[in-house]
């Protein structure tokens, strides 16, 4: 059998990284929480709104699709649905009061981070949307979620694995630059 360039690329960088602390590998599709997600200033649920209402992701991350980042909504885009749309459950009412003081102060909504990247890692979003990738596929099952978590490792050789897996790119300076 003819292993091609790419191939052993992909295998030299995969065991590369399986030799450096701290890069794991994991399959594509791990859904298992990392750790429980942080405590946010308003408890979203991904599940009411992805899941139960079915809001597509880029909807309220609408930078996905044409930046590195996929960015989060304002109050403005949050309060265009809660100006009208409220809850029956007491305790979502109480949410959707938080992010109207937000509104009625002017101020934004300081989300903690969940999905963090080492700062010399260069991650376009909106390559990984135009190429189809579903979100899911490393945020998880988050129309499931009621407390967003990382799901996936988001490491070198999980990105690698990936990459190798659907014939992404596989030069260092597409992520490191």
């Amino acid at each position: 059998m003819r292993v091609g360039v790419r191939g052993v690329l992909a295998a030299l960088i995969v065991s590369i990284a399986t030799l450096l602390p701290g890069i794991a590998l994991a399959p594509a599709g791990a859904q298992a929480p990392i750790a429980d997600g942080p405590k946010q200033p308003i408890l979203f649920s991904h599940k009411i709104h992805a899941g139960d209402f079915k809001i597509d992701c880029q909807y309220c991350h609408a930078d996905a699709r044409r930046s590195q980042f996929a960015g989060l909504p304002s109050v403005k885009r949050c309060m265009g649905c809660h100006q009208i749309v409220a809850s029956k459950d007491a305790d979502l009412q109480k949410e959707v009061e938080k992010l109207r003081g937000f509104w009625k102060d002017a101020k934004p909504v300081e989300w903690v981070r969940v999905h963090k990247l080492a700062g010399f890692v260069y991650f376009p979003h909106q390559r990984h949307v135009q190429v189809g990738l579903a979100c899911q596929q490393c945020h998880g099952a988050v129309q499931a979620m009621t407390q967003l978590a990382q799901v996936a490792p988001l490491t070198m050789g999980w990105c690698v694995s990936c990459h190798a897996e659907r014939k992404g790119p596989l030069d260092c300076v597409m992520c490191h630059h």
